[in-house]
């Protein structure tokens, strides 16, 4: 047990990984940011804080939101909050190419970023070792919204932290929009395809892997 719980810890890191690379590739197509990335921007254009720990930070207090609404908190809900913000902050930080400079190609990377996002997503889900805050945020929403496709939910929520972002002055463009519509159905054909449905998973908190591990 303790080696399957081993490799999903692996697999939690490897899906984050992947998600925080098609995070990456919607910020460097530079054509306005996806909601929560806007938000995390905004934030930091008002703290000392930079886009990674503010992402971070942001990510703490959605821990606290997805309690209040009764959802589950695992290994993968601590380790999307600890890792995701500087995982992307890694990518942003190493990439050697210039920011992209053209729209059309801006649209492609941003798509091919939701691609990446909604694979990892299901890579570090299928742990079941619970969703990270913001996922556990749309599981939560989702479950309170049943008979509503799941990529719709996304829809909604983002939209709502798309216009905190702008409050807070966070970089708008045309991709923006393109996130806040488009983000949800990519997501709904990718899991269509993956025949994954996040609302299915049956997962253990912290305290249950922790009951596991002390088994001997």
């Amino acid at each position: 047990m303790r080696k399957k719980i081993f490799f999903e810890w692996v697999r939690i890191v490897a899906g984050l990984f992947v998600f925080s690379f098609g995070v990456h590739l919607t910020i460097f197509a530079n054509i306005g940011l996806a909601p929560w990335d806007c938000l995390g921007m905004g934030i930091s254009y008002h703290t000392p804080l930079n886009y990674g720990l503010s992402m971070t930070i942001m990510a703490l207090v959605i821990i606290g939101i997805d309690l209040i609404l009764k959802e589950r908190i695992g290994f993968g809900t601590i380790t999307d909050a600890l890792l995701t913000g500087n995982f992307v902050q890694f990518f942003n930080s190493f990439n050697p190419f210039p920011l992209n400079s053209a729209l059309l190609s801006g649209i492609l990377i941003m798509i091919t970023g939701f691609v990446f996002m909604a694979v990892g997503m299901a890579i570090y889900m299928k742990s079941e070792q619970c969703c990270g805050p913001r996922d556990a945020l749309l599981v939560g929403l989702g479950k309170r919204m049943s008979k509503v496709p799941i990529g719709a939910v996304e829809i909604i929520l983002w939209a709502a932290v798309l216009l905190i972002g702008m409050l807070l002055g966070g970089p708008v463009g045309i991709g923006t929009v393109i996130s806040t519509f488009g983000a949800g159905f990519i997501m709904q054909l990718v899991y269509s395809a993956m025949r994954f449905e996040p609302r299915d998973l049956k997962h253990r908190d912290v305290l249950e892997i922790t009951r596991l591990l002390a088994k001997k």
